[in-house]
């Protein structure tokens, strides 16, 4: 079995065992493996334009929108404007602040037809440290170490 398959296996698994309808969850160290493996993946980046402005970016990601700050409306041109993006066929990888909208992203991308929707599970920023009130303590792309940059 190759890397390749061998990620998406274990993704597709997680997403099985918790009944989620997109086909697969992906640590951020996983997701970062699989961008570099597999050709034509694509991170898909749902963060607001004032949380890659505020909290940095990662490189090569595509930016769509899932919800606009401030107010946090859903983008009701969300699979438009992912469609216009992307390759129908691509390996496609949502990621948030914290997996939570890149979970709904990839779910409706999912129920609209996509069938290589996965979630990074963790996101950008990370679960709250309920110790210390901050996020990237704990998990998240940033505090793995992954790539990013300040915008």
């Amino acid at each position: 079995m190759g890397r390749i398959t061998e990620l998406l296996d274990t993704a597709h698994s997680r997403s099985q065992t918790n009944s989620w309808s997109f086909a697969g969850a992906l640590l951020p160290h996983e997701a970062r493996e699989l961008l570099q493996l597999a050709p034509g993946a694509r991170l898909i980046d749902v963060r607001s334009r004032a949380e890659l402005e505020l909290n940095g970016v990662i490189p090569d990601a595509l930016h769509v929108e899932w919800q606009f700050w401030p107010g946090w409306a859903l983008n009701p041109h969300f699979l438009v404007q992912l469609a216009q993006a992307t390759d129908p066929e691509a390996l496609l990888i949502f990621i948030c602040r914290t997996g939570a909208r890149s979970y709904r992203a990839a779910s409706a991308c999912t129920e609209g037809g996509r069938g290589n929707c996965y979630n990074v599970l963790e996101g950008f920023e990370g679960d709250l440290n309920k110790a210390t009130g901050h996020r990237n303590e704990l998990n998240g792309w940033k505090h793995r170490g992954l790539p990013w940059t300040q915008a």
